[in-house]
């Protein structure tokens, strides 16, 4: 069997991170969830963050999606304003996304190879992987999972194709990803039922009107077809709804099919290289469990901000237990102390209206006690259009109070409330 080989190829042994837990986010007030340790969002360099995984996961997760940097050799901007003109880019507000810079090739795959090796080892014997990439490394990374997982075990070769303008004038606009489909054997999860899609209106019609369509072998037409190798989702780019101005999101119609298709209510479904929490909102939303995690601090604020955005909402259906890596490069979640930013009567919060234009989201402890952050009652700025609420009413309220600002350039606040006080 053929192997990619390159001068600096090896498989190190990983270095665990030592992951602390810093807070819990739990939806319409409750603080005695279930699985409230069940549902993980982690801030990491996800080697680290995956040996620290495995005494607890290895062999258990049931579906990995991968969508990490694709060797473009960007670097790619955050939009953090709000009810911008899309049209005019020029005007965004804008913040450190991520970077997708590489001295070569060699560097690139040094990056990408020992992580692929983790995933199988967390995968369960029936577990999938989708690995999501393009025309940059895409055919780098095939020969990769063919030495891990074996030539066998390519399932699919997918092909997401969408519409948008592109700088291109010397070749073909480039408008697809490949999504590389893995299984570690031939038991592996695959809802057949749960991702058909209605046949073509032609298609019923042909049907309909000769006995010799299909060469006689009538489908099921009520039922539905299985979806071909190749989809149409549209870019994020064009779903108002879904957008969180983090680069490179992805649909949420994209992640449902896989997640339907290779997972069943309660598995585990892990990301890690999270960017925007797509994964996590399609999961949770199913009733999967999730665990996710990334390096860079703006994604994992906005996709606490999407759980929080939930909460408020009253859609949250499950805690979120946000760790941070602990040892190595610590990831730094410093809450700068804050005074008047908020008042207390009763059990009511009042925010400081001078400092609502600037938030994008502020949740409270009612009990805190130090240490492990309970976020129990919460208030996020609309994605689109709209003002973030100045009123938090609270379930309760213990001796101290603590509540939480983050700002939409990433600012932390921290005041604590005594009650009496």
């Amino acid at each position: 069997m053929p192997s990619l080989t390159w001068p600096t190829k090896h498989q190190p042994k990983p270095i665990s991170a030592y992951l602390k837990t810093e807070a819990i986010l739990y939806p319409h007030g409750e603080r005695d969830l279930p699985n409230e340790t069940e549902n993980h969002l982690i801030l990491g360099d996800n080697l680290r963050v995956m040996a620290a995984l495995l005494p607890e996961y290895e062999g258990k997760i049931d579906l990995i999606y991968a969508d990490p940097p694709f060797f473009s050799n960007q670097r790619y901007q955050a939009r953090v304003g709000r009810g911008e003109d899309s049209r005019q880019p020029e005007e965004w507000e804008l913040a450190k996304g991520y970077q997708d810079k590489w001295k070569n090739l060699d560097d690139y795959l040094d990056m990408l190879y020992p992580r692929l090796r983790l995933m199988h080892r967390l995968l369960s014997p029936t577990g999938t992987l989708y690995l999501h990439l393009d025309w940059h490394a895409n055919s780098y990374a095939r020969v990769l999972l063919d030495e891990i997982f074996g030539y066998e075990r390519l399932t699919n070769e997918i092909v997401w194709t969408y519409h948008g303008p592109s700088p291109i004038r010397s070749a073909f606009n480039r408008k697809h990803d490949t999504i590389l489909f893995y299984t570690k054997n031939n038991n592996y999860t695959f809802n057949v039922d749960d991702v058909r899609v209605p046949y073509a209106d032609s298609t019923v019609e042909t049907f309909k009107s000769s006995k010799k369509a299909g060469f006689g072998k009538q489908p099921n037409l009520k039922r539905g077809k299985v979806p071909e190798d190749w989809w149409y989702f549209p870019v994020v780019a064009r779903l108002h709804s879904e957008r969180t101005g983090y680069p490179t999101q992805k649909p949420e119609r994209l992640l449902e099919r896989i997640i339907r298709a290779s997972s069943n209510a309660g598995d585990i479904v892990a990301d890690f290289f999270a960017g925007s929490g797509t994964t996590a909102a399609v999961a949770s939303r199913l009733e999967r469990r999730f665990i996710v995690s990334d390096a860079q601090w703006r994604a994992i604020h906005t996709i606490r901000s999407r759980f929080v955005q939930d909460a408020a909402l009253g859609e949250g259906r499950e805690g979120v237990r946000i760790a941070l890596q602990r040892e190595g490069e610590v990831p730094q979640q410093v809450y700068a102390k804050q005074r008047g930013a908020v008042k207390l009567r009763g059990n009511a919060l009042t925010l400081n209206p001078n400092l609502a234009p600037s938030l994008d989201y502020w949740e409270a402890d009612p009990d805190w006690g130090g240490g492990l952050f309970r976020s129990v009652a919460q208030s996020a700025r609309p994605r689109r259009k709209g003002e973030i609420a100045t009123e938090l009413e609270l379930p309760f309220v213990g001796n101290q109070i603590c509540i939480r600002l983050v700002k939409v350039n990433g600012d932390k606040l921290q005041q604590i409330v005594k009650r009496g006080a």
